[in-house]
């Protein structure tokens, strides 16, 4: 029998409210294409959203996990 997609791939860890505050914020201050929204209002307010639903993910006992960072490559 083959091994299921994925048996060889390293564990995945859970990510701490920190590491996903700062994933949102992040993605609220791009737009869809990846390009930086204009103006400084979007910085605080990404920030600030960013950790209310980061704290909001937590109190409902939503759980984030990320993979474990990859090692560096040889040049």
């Amino acid at each position: 029998m083959a091994d299921p997609a994925g048996a060889s791939s390293p564990p995945l860890v859970p990510a701490t409210g920190e590491e996903v505050a700062e994933v949102l914020a992040c993605a609220l201050r791009h737009d869809e294409r990846g390009k930086p929204r204009r103006g400084a209002a979007w910085e605080v307010a990404a920030a600030v959203l960013a950790e209310q639903l980061a704290a909001h993910l937590e109190r409902a006992n939503m759980v984030a996990v990320k993979k474990p960072p990859r090692p560096p490559h040889s040049t």
